[in-house]
């Protein structure tokens, strides 16, 4: 079909115009957008990052253990907040400006480790499989060479996949390259618990085909 104009200006416009030359319904139900596959799109060399998974580290309570020890006052809050996003590995993820903590990938685990090669927090092989396969259980993922802005953009859908599986090995290895970002965003409510906004594995959008073990081009 060649180039197609946005039926929507913004971000979400090139999701909403393949759904619509598809005749698929727009809906806001999180999950698949059927029981067996999900439909995403991007557009080609994007920059922008979209949320791949979210999952707290074990063991449990290391949200808060990190929080306490290296969570700092925002003026904007009424108490500790830890906003960060690591560092690749073996590279130090600085808070205030002095080394805090690193990633670590070692065997089956991603570890988040202190300056004095303390474990404080991770993430096992099963856990984020099991995070991942429930999110994406198969994706049919379209890119497309995209030119304008606003309601001028317009959309070639020229590149499609089939994805399924999950891939610990290649999910380390995005993260070594920093494709793949992990964000740590805990804060206190007023009585002081801790509260967490979703511990996020973060990819570049144009990238997200290479986070599945099984990809088969369909166009």
């Amino acid at each position: 079909m060649g180039y197609i104009r946005t039926h929507r200006a913004g971000s979400t416009g090139i999701g909403k115009t393949l759904e619509d030359i598809l005749g698929i319904r727009e809906n806001n139900v999180p999950g698949p957008n059927t029981k067996l596959i999900e439909l995403k799109s991007a557009r080609k060399g994007s920059r922008s990052m979209i949320t791949l998974i979210t999952k707290a580290p074990s063991p449990r309570g290391a949200n808060s253990k990190l929080l306490q020890r290296y969570g700092y006052r925002d003026s904007s809050r009424s108490g500790k907040v830890l906003h960060i996003t690591l560092n690749p590995p073996n590279s130090w993820t600085c808070i205030k400006g002095k080394p805090a903590f690193k990633l670590s990938l070692r065997n089956d685990r991603i570890e988040i480790i202190s300056t004095s090669d303390e474990v404080l927090a991770f993430w096992n092989e099963e856990t984020l499989r099991k995070a991942f396969e429930k999110k994406f259980p198969a994706l049919i993922y379209v890119k497309a060479d995209c030119r304008g802005k606003g309601l001028n953009e317009e959309f070639w859908y020229n590149e499609a996949w089939l994805l399924k599986g999950f891939d610990f090995e290649g999910l380390k290895d995005l993260i070594r390259k920093n494709i793949i970002r992990i964000d740590i965003r805990i804060g206190q409510y007023r009585n002081g618990r801790t509260h967490d906004h979703g511990t996020a594995f973060r990819v570049f959008e144009d990238k997200l085909d290479l986070c599945f073990k099984e990809r088969k081009a369909i166009i």
